[in-house]
């Protein structure tokens, strides 16, 4: 078992994920998985008008976005866009960068931002075609690289 965070929760469950049957989602996760889906196919132009057609709001939305995909497209994508949250130490970044080509990930783009408070933040694209194990373990593995604090994903095309 991982070691107790601040909250009482255990790393391993902070880290992990889950495929879930819909209907154990509570409604506000479903209606966030509409609103992003109104976005994505254009329906809606912004997230305003899309949390306005499911009947959600914005900071639900927001609480659920980056958290919440649907199998089909999580699985079958070949890109994926994540933004990291990295401590400003030497070799941080090189080694998140290792992880990802150890499970034969190619970066396709990096952009990492200047340092404040002590972090940086990172956006990488990187395509997992050819990855050799799923993606839950790879953002496992890249949220276990000592300096990483954060890994979200953004995207995937």
């Amino acid at each position: 078992m991982g070691a107790p965070t601040m909250n009482g929760k255990s790393e391993e469950k902070e880290q992990a994920y889950y495929i879930v049957h819909h209907s154990v989602l509570s409604p506000v996760v479903l209606k966030v998985l509409e609103a992003n889906e109104l976005l994505t196919s254009k329906e809606a132009a912004t997230v305003q008008e899309a949390v306005r057609k499911v009947g959600i709001s914005r900071s639900a939305f927001y609480k659920y976005k980056d958290r919440v995909f649907p199998f089909r497209q999580f699985s079958q994508q070949s890109i994926v866009n994540m933004n990291l949250l990295l401590e400003h130490r030497p070799g941080v970044l090189s080694a998140v960068l290792g992880a990802i080509a150890d499970r034969h990930g190619s970066i396709l783009a990096i952009s990492q931002g200047l340092p404040l408070h002590s972090v940086a933040n990172a956006s990488l694209t990187v395509d997992v075609t050819a990855l050799s194990c799923g993606l839950a373990e790879l953002f496992a593995a890249l949220e276990s690289v000592p300096g990483v604090r954060e890994v979200k994903v953004l995207g995937q095309a």
